[in-house]
């Protein structure tokens, strides 16, 4: 039977670190050819792997070269491949000790023992006293993009080079930092802004990916703390009652972007919070408004016939959503679900890594069946 069965297919070059793969459905078997590793037949790779959702989570069956050309097979046990589906509120990973946080911009954090992050995670920290008076409590609940320069460090978009921020050391009681395993479940949603440079145009930092596109229609929400309130949707003296949006011109890249507000008589806007402060402190945000709100993609001559929303949580890489066609403009429901490829090892022989080295080629294809034998 296959009427209401679901497939997809897709490649990716693997990192050498586990990879997501978000899709409309939650599979329920995948299978994968590491192109590389079939190429070269050397031994320890592992050109293929096949999972079904009745052998349990985290687990495969995988061919294996014991030498080179000489192929066998193998079973993966723990960090294998596992399927997922995000719930309607954020969950969270494993808290893990900061062990300090310098004082720059961008400012650099380094962890007690290995991360195990990737470069566009987004995470928040908590904590981040070095004493009762003194560190970075005013950046703890503040989602951030990171960018990943060693096993135990990783950089923030906030300039923590400011009088008000104490730099961290000593892995101080209480400072943790946390992955957050979805954070795309709806976008462009609300971003929190990390600096703003006003003029004809108003360039808007943010502290994780804004997922706006040219054309989008935007609303400020600035408490008076952080100066450029004037940008703040309400109250409109002009029209009493109506807001006051402005529109993106450009999107300079996943955490800049530029408003066609002219805020050249507006006061600056300040990152240089107290400790004092923090406690309470709500921070200054953009946020999307009106019905339609972002992205779909044009159907167009070559394009695909029913194009799914995207999303760039970094870089200048775009994602597919979970989604089908949309609004050009529509809010997107992203509520995450696919499958992960682990980074496990063989049974046989732990130099057999599932997921391959950085720069193999993988492709990939998942199923879902509208019917299981039992």
């Amino acid at each position: 039977m296959a009427e209401y069965s679901r497939l997809a297919k897709g490649k990716f070059t693997s990192t050498g670190a586990a990879q997501i793969v978000n899709l409309p459905f939650k599979p329920d078997f995948v299978e994968f050819i590491n192109y590389t590793a079939s190429a070269s037949g050397s031994d320890n790779g592992v050109p293929m792997a096949y999972w079904d959702a009745n052998m349990g989570q985290g687990v495969a069956v995988i061919n294996r070269f014991q030498a080179a050309n000489q192929l066998t097979t193998d079973t993966v046990d723990t960090n294998g491949i596992t399927t997922f589906s995000a719930g309607q509120l954020l969950q969270y990973g494993a808290q893990i000790q900061i062990s300090g946080i310098t004082k720059a911009n961008p400012a650099t954090v380094t962890t007690g023992s290995a991360h195990g992050l990737a470069s566009g995670d987004v995470v928040v920290m908590q904590g981040l006293f070095q004493s009762s008076t003194t560190g970075m409590p005013q950046i703890a609940g503040i989602p951030f993009t990171v960018t990943v320069t060693g096993s135990t460090t990783f950089t923030i978009p906030w300039n923590t080079n400011q009088s008000s921020y104490t730099a961290l050391s000593g892995s101080p009681s209480g400072a943790y930092v946390k992955k957050v395993l979805y954070p795309y479940l709806y976008f462009p949603g609300t971003t929190v802004i990390s600096s703003i440079t006003t003029g004809s145009t108003t360039t808007i930092d943010t502290t994780s990916a804004h997922n706006f596109v040219v054309g989008q229609e935007v609303a400020f929400r600035i408490p008076t703390l952080w100066g450029t309130t004037q940008l703040n949707s309400l109250p409109n003296t002009t029209t009493p009652g109506s807001p006051v949006y402005g529109y993106v011109v450009a999107v300079t890249d996943y955490n800049t972007v530029v408003v066609n507000i002219d805020s050249s008589s507006y006061s600056a806007f300040t990152s240089n919070m107290t400790v004092a402060q923090s406690v309470g402190l709500s921070f200054a945000q953009i946020v999307a408004v009106g019905d339609v709100n972002t992205g779909g993609v044009q159907i167009s001559s070559g394009s695909a016939l029913y194009p799914s929303p995207q999303y760039m949580p970094i870089g200048t890489t775009q994602f597919s959503t979970i989604n089908g066609p949309a609004i050009l403009g529509s809010y997107v429901n992203n509520t995450a679900q696919g499958f992960v490829i682990g980074a496990g090892t063989a049974e046989g022989d732990a130099s057999a890594i599932l997921i391959g080295a950085a720069s193999d080629v993988i492709y990939w294809r998942a199923f879902l069946h509208d019917y299981s034998s039992p």
